[in-house]
């Protein structure tokens, strides 16, 4: 059976890991602009502002605005279907609140489709992809205000009229679900604009924060079908399985507690409301929230038509106080070492049967197409006589197609499309770095920002161009 002729076949960056241009063509400030660069062990600084002295790898980064068509160009070699990319809100409507989007911004993004769409490449477009005008976060607090819900259909509905004949497939929030984790100030700072203050339940913040990105989410999905029914809308979460430690009953019910973390944020963007279980979570709590029979209603009638997610790693949970936690944010308190995996060095586990089963888990669950919008492997590739050997990125890869196309022959699971993140080095979202590498093109940037920035083919270029021309069949 194989994979379908019209497969999307492709890779993916967002606008500010790549764009760089900061502040040119009337372009405002977002939250990626005050991010400052860090790596494995020191995160990121979020300033106020941006602060003379600091260095902020993103105003730069790979200097995407201004080698686009270059870029594009070594796509097309390699056969992509689509690109991925996002649009920089900041870009459209520098503060957020304006009455009358840029029109220098709003050019920029009808060049990049029109090269892409020459190219044979169908644009697959993030609305909100970690980079809120940075004005939204200090005049309005970032979607803890309801007037957020507003600001990002106002935006929502200005790129979607004028893209609706460029564009099919469109996602709201990337990775609405990683702001989960709010012990580390970073996701709610790139999810939601939050800054947290001293105290506060930061749980209660993000559920509440979260319920108006559902609104908007749904609101701006309606306006899209009403639009063109072509539209494809999708929601996107970072899909990380989570697997019990041992078979002890407490380790698989906490592994099933920790998924519904991230199986609520599809359950209401597919399904149309709140499942019981989390209603009871927020009973427990003693939670109440700004939610009204219009928002629900709303959410209601704006569902999704494809679930798009990411994928790089499986967790593994022990609920036993005596094994130890590998102590990682990203993970989350209940994760520990699985022997049965290696990892990146970055500690991420390496699991391509992870993919498979993930993929099982929203078949099952939702019966809606599922579109692959994220998978790579993060390495500090070896830059040497203009020439970069990324054997084990080819392994990392082969390995997760593979499985990826058993869910797809062998369990029946409807997949749509699949690209590879940071097809091109990007700036890392989580360090900064430019040393943790994911692409097929090597850029020749620093962690410091010194480089040529000239373009160059790893052995994976090579490599994905003779799968996507085989359909998935040559790995």
């Amino acid at each position: 059976m194989g994979f379908k002729k019209d497969f999307l076949w492709g890779g993916a960056v967002a606008a500010h890991q790549v764009e760089g241009a900061y502040n040119v063509k009337g372009k405002g400030l977002s939250t990626a602009d005050v991010m400052t660069a860090g790596n494995v062990h020191t995160p990121r600084e979020i300033t106020d502002g941006v602060v003379e002295g600091k260095f902020y790898p993103n105003h730069e980064g790979i200097r995407f605005y201004d080698h686009y068509q270059e870029d594009i160009q070594m796509f097309s070699e390699m056969g992509f279907k689509c690109l991925r990319t996002s649009i920089a809100w900041s870009r459209i409507f520098p503060n957020g609140d304006e009455d009358a989007p840029n029109e220098d911004g709003l050019q920029f993004y009808d060049d990049l489709f029109d090269c892409m769409i020459e190219h044979g490449m169908q644009p697959v477009i993030t609305l909100s992809h970690f980079e809120i005008p940075y004005h939204l976060v200090k005049t309005y607090g970032g979607w803890r205000n309801r007037k957020m819900i507003d600001f990002f259909y106002r935006f929502c509905q200005v790129v979607l009229k004028r893209y609706q004949n460029k564009v099919k497939y469109w996602m709201t929030f990337n990775e609405i679900n990683n702001q989960m984790l709010v012990e580390n100030d970073l996701y709610a700072f790139t999810n939601s604009g939050i800054v947290f203050e001293n105290g506060e339940d930061r749980l209660r913040t993000i559920y509440q924060a979260v319920h108006y990105q559902f609104v908007a989410s749904a609101l701006v999905t309606e306006y899209a079908h009403s639009l063109n029914p072509e539209i494809q809308m999708g929601c996107c979460v970072a899909a990380t399985p989570n697997y019990p430690n041992t078979s002890n009953p407490d380790d698989i019910l906490l592994a099933q507690a920790e998924d519904r973390k991230l199986l609520m944020f599809t359950d209401v963007q597919i399904r149309g409301h709140y499942p019981r279980y989390l209603l009871n979570e927020w009973n427990t709590r003693n939670y109440t929230f700004d939610i009204t029979s219009q928002d629900l209603e709303i959410m209601e009638k704006g569902t999704v038509d494809y679930l798009g997610f990411t994928y790089y790693m499986s967790n593994t949970v022990s609920a036993d106080p005596s094994v130890k936690k590998l102590g990682d944010d990203l993970q989350g308190n209940y994760a520990v070492d699985n022997p049965y995996l290696s990892t990146t060095d970055w500690g991420w586990a390496i699991d391509p049967k992870g993919l498979r089963y993930v993929m099982n888990m929203y078949q099952d669950r939702y019966e809606i197409p599922m579109f692959i919008v994220e998978n790579g492997f993060g390495y500090a590739d070896q830059f040497i006589d203009e020439h970069i050997h990324d054997q084990n990125r080819i392994d990392y890869l082969k390995a997760h197609i593979e499985e990826m196309k058993k869910a797809i022959e062998e369990d029946g699971c409807d997949c749509i499309g699949y690209t590879v993140w940071g097809c091109i080095d990007p700036i890392s979202f989580t360090t900064g770095e430019m040393k943790k590498r994911y692409g097929f093109i090597y850029v020749d940037r620093n962690n410091d920002g010194t480089g040529s920035y000239k373009r160059y083919k790893k052995d994976s270029f090579y490599w994905y161009q003779k799968v996507i021309e085989s359909n998935g069949e040559n790995l």
